[in-house]
């Protein structure tokens, strides 16, 4: 996983809604999770950056494969080698993996490579494949043990919860027995619109305000409550640009290339709207209008590479002046309907992310038809609801998803999905399941240790930096020793009662999917609003504990590594601690590395954005990663240039992380780097690993 910026700080946790198949929306719906400005996973790489991690992270892994096969060839002569079962185990993957009828001088890539992928071909519906890919399948298919036993003792109600959650999601008869009808009375209740009947023309703040608070959806701009960045010991409302239809903007601004995409979003949508009760002339002309807009909409959304200093675009201001930046929105009313039942005035402090934004935004909603804004915001709802609605709908998006990434959820079993939308709602309870069943407190505190003597390998590389001037070298230190690390889980899921507290207001029901559901975005609304008058919480967490990833929270300070990617191929507490550093100790290099990249740098020891650099640091950091830009911005994946730029915090955690624990395995673990028989060979070897992915990865063209 990548840096994290922006997370939302509530007390136990808050949630995040999202799409239930796990393929295009990529955010979940989980306690403790709320994105801003710079959220990034894995998961949320655009197309070529994975291609590129893809590219690399093969290659790496395969001169580590043959590193390892040739430690292999001493071991007559070094009789102290690991010949445990974990050790066997992980070295017969290695050897698995290649295909040594190719000369690497040829064809590296399929030397290291090619075993694996022969005996691991794309799986169907899958757009790609790879260790993460394989370790959240063995942790779904644990999820769904769990759920499915009904038998269980000594459940808490959240853990009961989670059960009734599942099954709801499961019973597909009653889904199919209600068809559309769930989201037909929605959309009506709402004001409805005109796909096939007259509509309130006059209610478009009430509309905005509805689908904003009720149903969690960001048609214009996004406000949610988060850690105040230039105050961390202080939640703060946040204002910020939103999201569009289609993964990034660019699809919008060059329709030549991407004519394909864009005919199959309109498709899809056309579609949607006949499933409602439009008709096919209806739903086409309404629906090229909502993506003319949005098209509209791309144009003026600020480019992600263009918002990485924090600095520059946080604008902190009073709740009444929002009127004057966006007099298109009757600000305080949608506030306090957002943030109900938590009173708030004009005074109320807010923080802009997107102030340039927010004017041209007002501009628009004011220059265009009320129609197409209302059509749009339902639109927004309608997306959202797709994937809970009957096997109609879920077709529809399936037809979009196969032409976007060539992915087919007819061959994803209902269960996987239910199992996926379960951990996204109700995660912690989940979490506490999986936990007890799987996870040894034993690896809690192996783990904490190899995160110190990351910490150590770190601040150690600190003292060869020509470039940083000694007093910002010091602060850097300070920073590096109080990251606080978060492992396994978070304390309160093994208290049932603190778990039940946290789920109480959570009324789920085992019958009607869609009703839970919308309980839980008025669950997550309350969670959220009661969180403006809290202290942010640093024990609380942003993702599950079966969750296959790990972040680093800059306005926090910390960093978090779930139990979930605690396993094999990352990490077993039997196998000799070279190897764990090789897996697990880059994940953690990478995490603490963001610390110190281009956003991370900017927020000090106690989580505050601020200006502790001296400026000669500043600017030579700045020549130094204008390096990194230029080097990343020279490849292209299917002759599409990468953009260096946005994706140079991931490079710098990237090459900090390999740093960090290349320096461990060759400095701090000598006995066990000759129980590998691998010796200097493999030292060597580790500096080629990168980020999470030390194994083959395959990946649809």
């Amino acid at each position: 996983m990548m840096s994290t910026y922006k997370r939302a700080t509530l007390d136990e946790e808050e949630l995040l809604d999202t799409g239930s198949n796990g393929i295009y929306h990529t955010s979940t719906m989980q306690v403790g999770l709320q994105r801003g400005l710079g959220l990034r996973c894995w998961a949320e790489k655009t197309h070529v950056e994975r291609k590129l991690v893809v590219v690399v992270c093969a290659l790496s892994v395969a001169l580590f494969i043959c590193i390892m096969t040739l430690g292999l060839h001493y071991k007559e002569s070094h009789p102290g080698m690991c010949l445990s079962e974990p050790c066997v185990s992980v070295a017969s993957t290695v050897l698995g993996a290649l295909d040594r009828s190719v000369d690497p001088c040829q064809d590296f890539y399929t030397f290291a490579c090619g075993g694996w992928m022969r005996k691991n071909p794309l799986p169907e519906g899958k757009s790609r494949w790879g260790p993460f890919s394989n370790l959240w399948e063995n942790n779904m298919a644990i999820m769904k043990n769990l759920l499915e036993n009904t038998s269980m003792k000594s459940l808490s109600k959240a853990e009961q919860k989670a059960q009734w959650y599942y099954q709801a999601c499961m019973n597909e008869s009653k889904i199919e027995e209600l068809g559309a009808k769930p989201l037909q009375d929605l959309i009506n209740q709402t004001g409805g619109w005109d796909l096939k009947g007259p509509w309130d023309k006059d209610n478009f703040q009430e509309v905005l305000r509805i689908v904003s608070a009720s149903f969690r959806t960001s048609p214009f701009f996004t406000v949610f409550v988060s850690t105040d960045s230039k105050n961390s010991s202080s939640n703060i409302i946040q204002v910020d640009q939103s999201g569009l239809g289609l993964p990034s903007r660019e699809y919008y601004l060059n329709k030549t290339a991407n004519e394909k995409y864009l005919k199959a979003y309109l498709n899809f949508l056309v579609e949607l709207g006949i499933l409602l009760g439009g008709s096919e002339e209806t739903s086409q002309k309404m629906m090229q209008e909502i993506i003319d807009f949005e098209t509209t909409l791309a144009h003026i959304t600020v480019p992600q590479e263009e918002r990485r200093d924090e600095m520059k675009i946080y604008h902190k201001i009073q709740a009444k002046e929002l009127a004057t930046l966006a007099p298109a929105v009757d600000w305080m009313p949608f506030l306090s309907a957002v943030f109900t039942p938590v009173a708030l005035n004009d005074s109320e402090p807010v923080v802009v992310y997107a102030k340039e934004y927010l004017q041209k935004v007002s501009e628009l909603i004011s220059n265009t038809n009320k129609s197409v804004l209302n059509n749009y915001m339902i639109m927004k709802v309608v997306r959202k609801m797709v994937s809970i609605l009957d096997q109609r709908f879920q077709d529809a998006e399936q037809r979009f998803l196969e032409v976007m990434y060539g992915t087919k959820k007819s061959c994803t079993p209902r269960w996987k999905l239910c199992v996926s939308d379960t951990d996204s709602a109700l995660g912690f309870a989940l979490g506490a399941l999986f936990v007890k069943s799987t996870f040894s407190e034993d690896s809690k505190a192996f783990v904490e240790d190899m995160v110190s003597e990351i910490k150590w390998a770190f601040e150690d590389s600190l003292k060869t930096v020509g470039w940083m001037d000694p007093k910002t070298k010091k602060a850097a230190k300070e920073k590096a020793d109080a990251i606080y690390n978060m492992v396994g889980y978070p304390k309160f899921i093994m208290k049932p009662k603190e778990l039940d507290k946290v789920f109480n207001d959570f009324d789920v029901v085992t019958d009607l999917y869609f009703q839970n559901v919308m309980n839980y975005y008025n669950f997550s609304a309350r969670v959220t609003a009661y969180q403006l008058r809290k202290a942010p919480n640093r024990d609380q967490w942003s993702m599950t504990p079966p969750t296959v990833n790990a972040y680093y929270n800059p306005t926090k300070n910390e960093m978090v590594l779930p139990a979930g990617i605690l396993q094999a191929p990352f990490y077993n507490h039997a196998w000799p601690k070279a190897m764990n550093f090789g897996g697990i100790g880059v994940v953690m290099g990478h995490e603490l590395t963001h610390a110190f990249d281009d956003q991370g740098r900017e927020y000090d020891k106690d989580g505050n954005l601020r200006q502790w650099w001296q400026n000669s640091s500043v600017e030579a950091f700045t020549h130094q990663t204008q390096c990194m830009v230029e080097q990343y911005s020279n490849y292209s994946i299917n002759k599409e240039p990468l953009n260096g730029k946005h994706t140079l915090g991931e490079n710098i955690a990237d090459n900090g992380g390999l740093r960090a624990a290349y320096k461990l395995w060759g400095h701090r673990d000598p006995i066990s780097l000759k129980s590998l028989a691998v010796q200097q060979v493999a030292r060597n070897g580790l500096l080629y690993l990168q980020q999470l992915g030390f194994f083959p990865l395959v990946e649809k063209a």
